[in-house]
């Protein structure tokens, strides 16, 4: 991998630990286009290279993720760039892949966590889901695997209210494995890994997080791709714009669409109520 192409993240590789540091700390470091295909790119050299053994993600700055960057407006949920191979995601590469939350972890940077194998992070960190507060949709399967690690009624909580909780909270609730101190945090994440790539058998690594994520995984590219759905139509929604500013603005959102009336008949198809 040509680490020098990479704009929005750094990438480095430590006693065969690859450290991927996402890069825009002036921005803290709000997720872009770009973001994601360099962080793809990462995760498939991570997966590809025998060297490395473990994989810790971690923020510049004092933020991990405040989610998506919304400085151009609701375009900051649908805007795409140009990819050359499908994303690969943390969850497909086959070594264990460690999120270092170190600040706010928000919207798409706590959804893209869940899908590493093991999270650390501060115990003040702030974590949410806060994409019902901006009329989009939670993405990156977090509907599966925020169930799976926190539990169905936990879950709700998070997804539903979207409000933000700190690390300790998390932990408590068990989306978080472990609490650091911030001064702590990132060498304890690489304490971890460099443990792994010294002590364990690479195959036997591979297997056992296949297995591990084998019958959650098999549902996550289906419901990604329900996900991006949803999300396409609501990022041009009234909704979304309405969430947008009022978030930009530091105000109260009035919301005007109506799940009864306002869904096309394509999308409700989609989001059917459980039968019963």
């Amino acid at each position: 991998m040509n680490t020098d192409a990479l704009q929005h993240i750094t990438f480095d590789v430590l006693d065969r630990v690859a450290l991927v540091t996402l890069n825009r700390p002036d921005q803290m470091n709000t997720w872009t286009p770009i973001m994601s295909r360099d962080l793809s790119d990462a995760m498939y050299e991570c997966d590809e290279n025998d060297d490395i053994r473990a994989v810790v993600i971690t923020g510049a700055g004092r933020a991990f993720c405040a989610g998506a960057d919304l400085s151009g407006g609701e375009d900051g949920f649908t805007e795409r760039t140009e990819i050359t191979r499908p994303p690969m995601w943390p969850y497909q590469v086959r070594k264990p892949v460690i999120a270092a939350i170190n600040g706010a972890a928000v919207g798409v940077g706590i959804t893209y966590s869940m899908l590493a194998d093991m999270r650390l992070a501060t115990p003040t960190a702030k974590i949410g889901f806060a994409m019902v507060r901006r009329g989009i949709l939670p993405e990156l399967a977090s509907h599966v695997t925020v169930s799976q690690v926190a539990g169905f009624s936990r879950a709700a909580d998070l997804l539903m209210t979207g409000r933000i909780i700190s690390g300790q909270e998390a932990a408590d609730m068990g989306l978080i494995g472990e609490i650091v101190d911030d001064d702590g945090l990132l060498d304890r994440a690489m304490g971890i890994a460099q443990d792994i790539a010294i002590n364990t058998a690479p195959v036997s690594v591979a297997m056992t997080k296949a297995l591990m994520w084998q019958n959650l995984g098999a549902n996550i590219p289906k419901l990604m791709a329900t996900e991006g759905k949803l999300i396409d139509w609501l990022g041009q929604s009234t909704d979304v714009k309405i969430g947008v500013q009022a978030f930009l603005k530091k105000q109260t959102p009035q919301w005007e669409m109506s799940p009864t009336n306002d869904v096309p008949e394509h999308l409700a198809d989609l989001i059917k109520r459980p039968a019963g």
